[in-house]
């Protein structure tokens, strides 16, 4: 896979709120550098990360700047945000979180929305409770994984 066009990294959740706390300083990282952020998500994340952002101590433009993103799922409606961003040969950034066969079926339509010559990463988002004891398997497919302090390498064990 080039470089320069689609990168992909991974992280495991526990909960909305622990995605949200895992992802949120690396979003707010990207939104510093106008990258384009999609978040593609099984359930709504608008109430979690309202009361997230709630108790955070960001500056109210910054929390203005991550709400704005579309936290609903709404996959059709952000099918076309990555067709027009892409287009426009923007830097995105795609969470994808839910369950295993969701991430599997989103990236599956995200290759045929996008180009070869995208400037985008994905962040497949694994629910930890439904990978269980296949955590080792599911990593075994990415260079990087997202935690709190931030993307980083995996080191093969």
């Amino acid at each position: 896979m080039n470089k320069e066009t689609k990168e992909k990294i991974c992280t495991f959740f526990a909960s909305d709120y622990h995605f949200e706390m895992i992802s949120l300083p690396y979003i707010d990282k990207k939104l510093e550098e106008n990258e384009e952020i999609i978040i593609l998500t099984e359930n709504n994340l608008e109430d979690t990360i309202q009361t997230l952002l709630s108790k955070m101590n960001f500056k109210e433009d910054r929390k203005k700047k991550i709400l704005s993103i579309n936290w609903k799922n709404d996959d059709f409606a952000k099918f076309k945000e990555i067709k027009r961003e892409v287009e426009n040969q923007n830097k995105v950034t795609i969470f994808i979180k839910g369950k295993e066969n969701y991430i599997r079926n989103i990236n599956k339509n995200i290759e045929g929305w996008i180009n070869k010559s995208s400037h985008i990463k994905v962040v497949d988002c694994y629910d930890v409770e439904e990978i269980g004891n296949n955590i080792d398997t599911v990593m075994a497919s990415y260079k990087s994984i997202l935690s709190t302090s931030g993307e980083k390498e995996i080191e093969k064990l």
